[in-house]
């Protein structure tokens, strides 16, 4: 056993928990008669976005002990789960550190963790959280940002969420500019029932992602993160963080519409993502100021891309835009009316599925998730 911090681990039991026969994450399984500890595990399993089911020795039968994704054994309880089958995530919580007791019973009940509270509590939040989302292979992040003002990087942003969510696959679209006019606006559901960003900019530590899912606007089988139409609202680097690791839990895509200014919250965005597309129009100025973003990014973000819109200017093509930023090329974005100006007939960029903007995005995915699926 080693001591790491407020948590104290033994490496006795090394196999992972066992699953749901659903396949789904189970309930957490309390196992306690201390009733003040059972208040604080019932707070921190409420905090973590679990409802547990709770016991004062080994359920009988014992289906709930062998198939519970985590299982929180008071201290009190040490002695009467003793001869339970042994079993991987096993927490033995209790409260008195001084307790050199407490190590000899962890062991005899096959525990992973031995945990004190209160100062273990983020620690057990955010286990139980893990279990009762279930963890498995996070969101693939795209984030996209324009290399000059009107660069058409917010339609490419919607397009790309609209395409993804339209190919299945479970799409959050997260518009992390507040001066943006709102990607909400964008996608035509302004007035779409749902939070917005201000419900989120206190969010500190841990947000239940399946929790943040339900709470945002559904938008063309997507969920939508934007603005509302008060006054504008800083969103500090501890709720990016917060936000966009709760939507990467979920899995499927995120994608990311940034500012071109780099702030705290910008660069926290910047650090989630898997890739980065910059949009650049084929215009030597253009190219001049895509680099000055470019070269902001790049201090956080270390896949970025760029994407290239015409017309094009003499003497430059996609290749040439590439060469002269220095960014692998992720091809020409096609000109379209919904790149151009902003969107007016109802339906959202890249919502014509056979279209030139459809296909462009649509590659882009199946290129990007093969490259996850290799690198995982």
């Amino acid at each position: 056993m080693q001591r790491r911090g407020t948590e104290t681990v033994t490496a006795v039991v090394t196999h992972d928990p066992p699953s749901a026969a659903s396949g789904r994450p189970g309930r957490p399984l309390i196992v306690t008669e201390d009733a003040e500890l059972l208040d604080d595990l019932l707070r921190l399993c409420a905090a973590a976005g679990a409802t547990p089911e709770v016991h004062h020795g080994v359920p009988e039968p014992r289906g709930s002990w062998e198939a519970a994704p985590l299982v929180l054994v008071g201290d009190d309880a040490a002695r009467r789960v003793r001869g339970a089958g042994r079993r991987g995530g096993v927490v033995l919580v209790g409260r008195d550190q001084d307790d050199a007791g407490v190590w000899r019973r962890a062991v005899e009940i096959g525990a992973d963790h031995v945990l004190m509270l209160p100062d273990g509590e983020q620690w057990l939040v955010d286990r139980i959280a893990d279990v009762t989302e279930g963890v498995g292979r996070p969101a693939l992040t795209v984030g996209v940002v324009g290399g000059r003002g009107g660069a058409g990087a917010s339609t490419l942003a919607c397009a790309l969420a609209v395409t993804a969510a339209r190919e299945g696959l479970r799409t959050l679209l997260v518009d992390a500019d507040p001066l943006g006019g709102g990607l909400d606006v964008l996608l035509g559901g302004e007035s779409a029932e749902g939070l917005r960003w201000p419900s989120f900019a206190g969010s500190r530590g841990r947000l239940g992602s399946g929790a943040l899912e339900e709470s945002l606007p559904k938008l063309h089988s997507l969920r939508v993160l934007s603005w509302d139409r008060g006054e504008c609202v800083a969103v500090p680097p501890q709720a990016m963080r917060a936000v966009l690791a709760a939507a990467r839990r979920r899995g499927g895509t995120v994608v990311v519409d940034l500012p071109r200014r780099l702030d705290d919250g910008v660069a926290e965005a910047l650090a989630q993502l898997d890739v980065g597309i910059l949009v650049v129009p084929a215009e030597l100025r253009a190219v001049a100021a895509a680099r000055q973003v470019a070269s902001a990014a790049r201090l956080v973000l270390r896949d970025l891309r760029v994407a290239v819109r015409g017309p094009y200017a003499p003497g430059l093509d996609d290749r040439e835009v590439a060469r002269l930023l220095d960014l692998p090329l992720v091809g020409e974005v096609p000109v379209e009316p919904g790149l151009l100006r902003p969107h007016e007939s109802g339906e959202p960029p890249g919502a014509a599925g056979r279209g030139p903007l459809a296909r462009f995005c649509r590659e882009f995915w199946e290129r990007s998730l093969l490259e996850a699926r290799r690198a995982a």
